[in-house]
């Protein structure tokens, strides 16, 4: 069985809720993923609630409990993208493509939402760097809303046949592998 990442917590964080997390998501290995507390945490368009430093192997958190699930596992599946291969990528981007023939509106958290809404038909054609962001993103906010324990969410807007579809997808690929971080 695949060893889960070893997470190191810092001042309040609920370390109890990640063992919760950990037993939803299908086996996980890889190397330790540090997380970390940051108050005022932000990039470039102004506060945001985590942050994933791939090449550190570290997650930076500022959220309520409350948010917790749904933003560790978002930020956790950054690190599952990445490791994930190309062929798994592109069918994930198959499923958004689909989705996007059929004009499926909304989406399962707003880090990719706001992305979607600012992409052009030109974008997905020539899977710029913006399409491929939103892909990502995507897929780690299908992830928090798959995962995190989460039943309702004002930012879960995308259509139920589409999160099924998204669901089944997601139990496809990772359920008989498990994750690597």
């Amino acid at each position: 069985m695949p060893r889960p990442p070893v997470s190191l917590f810092y001042g309040d964080l609920p370390g109890t809720r990640l063992a919760a997390i950990l037993r939803r998501l299908p086996p996980v290995s890889g190397d330790p993923v540090r997380v970390v507390k940051i108050l005022g945490l932000s990039d470039r368009r102004g506060p945001v609630h985590g942050g994933a430093f791939l090449r550190e192997r570290r997650i930076a958190l500022d959220c309520t409990q409350a948010e917790f699930p749904r933003v560790f596992v978002h930020e956790m599946f950054h690190f599952v993208w990445v490791r994930a291969g190309n062929p798994v990528r592109r069918s994930f981007e198959a499923l958004l493509l689909a989705e996007w023939r059929e004009r499926a509106r909304g989406e399962l958290g707003w880090s990719a939402e706001w992305r979607k809404n600012d992409l052009s038909a030109a974008d997905r054609e020539r899977r710029t760097k913006l399409w491929r962001e939103y892909c990502c993103e995507s897929f780690c906010d299908t992830a928090a809303w798959l995962y995190s324990g989460k039943k309702g969410h004002a930012e879960f807007t995308l259509a139920e046949r589409f999160r099924r579809r998204r669901r089944d997808w997601f139990r496809k690929i990772f359920s008989p592998r498990g994750l690597s971080l």
